[in-house]
């Protein structure tokens, strides 16, 4: 997979020209410049900056105060202004809340090929949208071979070996109210420092491969409630045969609890062994209950070890 990922600012004006009334006034030339996810990995340089901090391959917004500022120069400052605006290479220029282009602006966009926008909303606004754009479009992606549900509001990867029964699983998890994500392939995207953000591909989403019964549609079966487009992971459910769990499933203090890291974040994982008779819904739900008190600061194992010293101590 490559690290690195891109976005044109043809693209980025194609998928948000409607929502923010993006009007391309110069620049038409340069549709195939770039923003890079490389640029979004500096945490002190903004990725949608104001006049005073422009960086490459950014897109610079201009709203009332800077327009006000280039409208208060000179001729010739006005001019030097624009070549130091120009001086390092943007991605794109957006002029906000209406403001009215200056002529040496439009010029200078169209000569350099750096596409310049104007836009009605206010640029906290269109800053706030395009950042949000950008980060999506931009975060590193990694898909995954798994069922992704939301057990009891948390995000859930059902992992294990071909067989081991992870759609027989997600469809009873189904019917007991739960939802479906993606089936099969789950793709993630790093959205955020300590956040992983999980959907389905468009072509399999909302169906559910069950041996025996074939591919189900799971928004017909259950309505739709039953699905979901995307959920933030929270937790990784491995099905092991038991002989998998080797001597760590011996220590009964052991959750088997482990973390398994994805795109450099940590995602807390159980590991829950497949027999015969094991009801493995409701030992994902307890799971998942057993976690989210975890992240309250409530660990039973750790309560249960001091309650047992206590015992010990009041014995001896």
């Amino acid at each position: 997979m490559d690290d690195t990922s891109h976005v044109s600012v043809e693209t980025l004006f194609r998928d948000m020209a409607e929502q923010l009334g993006l009007h391309w006034a110069a620049g038409r030339n340069g549709g195939q410049r770039t923003l890079s996810s490389e640029t979004i990995q500096k945490p002190t340089l903004a990725l949608i900056g104001h006049l005073n901090f422009v960086h490459p391959n950014r897109v610079q917004v201009l709203g009332c105060a800077e327009m006000d500022y280039l409208r208060g120069l000179s001729a010739s400052g006005l001019q030097d202004a624009i070549d130091h605006l120009f001086s390092t290479e943007l991605a794109a220029i957006v002029v906000s809340n209406g403001e009215i282009v200056p002529p040496v602006l439009l010029d200078a966009a169209e000569r350099s090929e750096t596409p310049l926008f104007t836009s009605t909303l206010a640029s906290p606004i269109l800053m706030s949208y395009l950042g949000h754009y950008l980060t999506q479009s931009l975060a590193e992606v990694t898909s995954l071979h798994g069922v992704f549900l939301e057990v009891l509001g948390t995000g859930v990867l059902i992992k294990g070996d071909a067989g081991v029964g992870k759609s027989e699983l997600a469809l009873e998890l189904i019917t007991r109210g739960h939802r479906l994500i993606a089936d099969d392939v789950v793709e993630l995207k790093h959205v955020a420092p300590e956040t992983l953000e999980g959907c389905c591909p468009p072509l399999i989403r909302d169906f559910l491969e069950v041996r025996g019964l074939g591919i189900l549609n799971i928004r017909f079966l259950f309505g739709e409630m039953a699905v979901k487009p995307l959920k933030n992971l929270k937790l990784i459910v491995e099905l092991v045969h038991p002989e998998e769990v080797g001597e760590v499933g011996l220590n009964r203090l052991d959750m088997v609890a482990s973390t398994e890291t994805i795109l450099g974040v940590g995602i807390p994982k159980v590991r829950i062994p497949v027999a015969a008779g094991r009801n493995l819904a409701v030992l994902v739900e307890v799971a998942v209950r057993n976690h989210l008190l975890k992240r309250r600061g409530i660990n039973p194992v750790e309560q249960f070890i001091k309650r047992q010293q206590a015992a010990i101590d009041g014995n001896s």
